[in-house]
C-alpha cells in the first residue's frame, strides 16, 4: 500500500490499483501480513500479504461459485470440510444447504477468523451455526489425521504462498481423496489460467491423477488478476457438469443458478489446450 493506493504486483508487467479510503486495521499475524482497508469502489476489502482476498462488492461471487458447484454436484452433503475460508464465505455459502448435518472447517490463521468477524459481519455469521465445528489448525496435517470421512471437501485457499503452499500438491490431494466417502468429491480454486497457467495446470494434472472425474470450471473475478478464475472439481463418482438438486432450493444468492452451473464448465478453447498439454 503507498499513499491511498493499494497497489497489487501480480507479475514483472502487469499490476493492479484500487482507490483506498481508509485503512482500518493492519497487523503481522504469525503467518502473514493482514489488512482491512476501505476502498472507494469496493467497499471493505481483506488483504493477506499485500494481496486481496475478498471484497465487499464482489465476494458472493467467488464464494457462491466454490460452494455452490460442487454441493449441488452431490446429491446429499451431509458432512463437509472447508480447508482454509477464516473470512467465512464459503461456510455462509454451505449452510443453505438442508442435508448439512455438520461442517468442519479448517483454518490456520485465527487472527483471519477474528478479523473477519470483526469487519466482515455477513461473511461471518455462519460461525455461529450450530453445524460448525472450527478447527484453528494446518489443514494439511488435519488431513492426515483425521478420522473423519467426508462428502464434499472444498479447499478455499489463498495462493501458493507461504501457509498454503502445501495445500497444492499431488500428495495433499492424494490425502484428501482417502477422507472422502465413496462417492465424494473435491472443489478448489486453482489460480488464473492466464496469468498462473502452470499452476493452473500443475493443479489440474494432479487432481486428475487422484480422481476418475477431474472437471475445471471458470468464473469472472473482478478484483482478483483479470481475466477467467478457475476452480477445479474431482470426483470420485458424480459429473460434475449434472446437477443432482436445483439451485432454487438454497434461498438467496446473486450469481449461482442452473444456468451458471452448466456454462461454467464451457471452457475457451486455449483452456481447453493448456489442459490437453
Amino acid at each position: 500500500m503507498t499513499g491511498s493506493w493499494i497497489c497489487e504486483k501480480h507479475t514483472e508487467g502487469y499490476a493492479v490499483k484500487w482507490k483506498i479510503k481508509d485503512i482500518l486495521h493492519e497487523e503481522q499475524t504469525r503467518y502473514q501480513k493482514l489488512a482491512v482497508v476501505d476502498t472507494l469502489e469496493w467497499g471493505k476489502a481483506l488483504l493477506l500479504d499485500d494481496a486481496l482476498q475478498i471484497s465487499e462488492k464482489d465476494e458472493f461471487i467467488y464464494h457462491e461459485m466454490i460452494s455452490h458447484v460442487g454441493m449441488c454436484t452431490h446429491p446429499c452433503p451431509e458432512r463437509v470440510l472447508i480447508i482454509g475460508g477464516g473470512d467465512g464465505g464459503t461456510l455462509r455459502e454451505v449452510l443453505k444447504h438442508q442435508q448439512l448435518n455438520a461442517v468442519d472447517l479448517v483454518e490456520i490463521d485465527e487472527r483471519v477468523v477474528e478479523n473477519s468477524k470483526r469487519f466482515f459481519p455477513a461473511l461471518s455469521c455462519g460461525f455461529t451455526d450450530r453445524r460448525l465445528n472450527l478447527h484453528i489448525a494446518d489443514g494439511v496435517h488435519f488431513v492426515k489425521e483425521t478420522s473423519s470421512r467426508y462428502d464434499v471437501i472444498i479447499v478455499d485457499s489463498s495462493d501458493p504462498l507461504g501457509p498454503a503452499t502445501p495445500l497444492f500438491n499431488l500428495e495433499f490431494y492424494q490425502d484428501v481423496y482417502k477422507i472422502l466417502k465413496a462417492d465424494g468429491l473435491l472443489v478448489v480454486q486453482s489460480e488464473s489460467p492466464v496469468f498462473y497457467g502452470e499452476v493452473f495446470q500443475s493443479v489440474y494434472r494432479q487432481i486428475n491423477t487422484v480422481f476418475p472425474l477431474t472437471r475445471v470450471f471458470l468464473a469472472p473475478i473482478a478484483t482478483y488478476v483479470s481475466g477467467p478464475w478457475s476452480f477445479t472439481m474431482g470426483s470420485k463418482k458424480y459429473n460434475p457438469r449434472e446437477l443432482a438438486k436445483k439451485p432454487g432450493d438454497l434461498g438467496y444468492l446473486k450469481y449461482y443458478n442452473e444456468g451458471i452451473h452448466r456454462a461454467a464448465f464451457c471452457l475457451p478453447l486455449y483452456i481447453k489446450e493448456m489442459l490437453k498439454n
